[in-house]
């Protein structure tokens, strides 16, 4: 393994929440080996959360199913109970050098799995990105509204807290996208699952009957959790 697959698989593992202690039995190598590259990692999301914030965005209806605190002023275009809730889509924008910006996008089940996707980072410049918003927002029936970097921090460092509760841990690669959000100390201010309860709608990537043994192993069996798996034209209930 050279240098940079070894950096990568140590991102990878830091971005999973696991302490250099941890990465370096994960790994069979010293903690004094690994101790380097763990502060190098932080250098970057340092360097990443201290670039000047360009834009950040969030798919409306993002607090559908949620139990926010009021005292945020937190606001959210979709009226509560207008729209089906679950999957919320973030957007953060920093500036990169003079005439570029560095994008990040994360899709989050708020309801169960935490981050299931990560677009970018890439970069590119500001009329791209500015094309590219509503672009990426594509999916969502309500569109996108502008949103202040703590709820886009809350509603993705809180979701990935939540769903490692339920025993899923976010996609590998939010260990590289993670940075953009900048630091993060919790607890999230907004209660996950649907109205508080996990929520699992699946998937066309999901594995349903291992997501399903899951939250059976951590919280019980239903009623202790609900969820709707897709089958082709049907849909299972439970």
């Amino acid at each position: 393994m050279d240098s940079a697959e070894l950096l990568d698989q140590v991102r990878q593992l830091r971005g999973a929440g696991k302490s250099p202690k941890q990465i370096a039995r994960a790994l069979g190598m010293p903690p004094s080996a690994i101790a380097p590259l763990v502060r190098t990692i932080a250098a970057e999301r340092t360097t990443a959360a201290e670039a000047e914030l360009a834009g950040c965005w969030i798919s409306s209806g993002w607090s559908l199913g949620l139990s926010v605190d009021e005292s945020r002023g937190w606001t959210d275009n979709v009226p509560s109970g207008d729209g089906v809730g679950g999957l919320v889509s973030v957007l953060i924008a920093r500036k990169h050098r003079w005439d570029k910006v560095q994008l990040g996008g994360y899709l989050v089940d708020i309801y169960c799995l935490g981050v299931k996707k990560v677009y970018g980072p890439n970069t590119m410049d500001e009329f791209a990105a500015r094309r590219f918003v509503p672009e990426y927002f594509a999916a969502h029936e309500h569109g996108s509204q502008e949103a202040p970097i703590e709820l886009a921090q809350h509603i993705v460092f809180g979701a990935v807290e939540y769903a490692r509760g339920l025993g899923f841990e976010p996609t590998a690669a939010f260990a590289q996208a993670a940075g953009l959000l900048g630091a993060w100390e919790g607890p999230a201010a907004m209660t996950f699952g649907k109205e508080g309860k996990p929520f699992y709608i699946s998937g066309p990537h999901d594995s349903p009957h291992l997501v399903i043994q899951t939250l059976k192993r951590t919280v019980g069996p239903p009623p202790n959790f609900d969820y709707i798996i897709v089958q082709g034209p049907e849909a299972v209930f439970g």
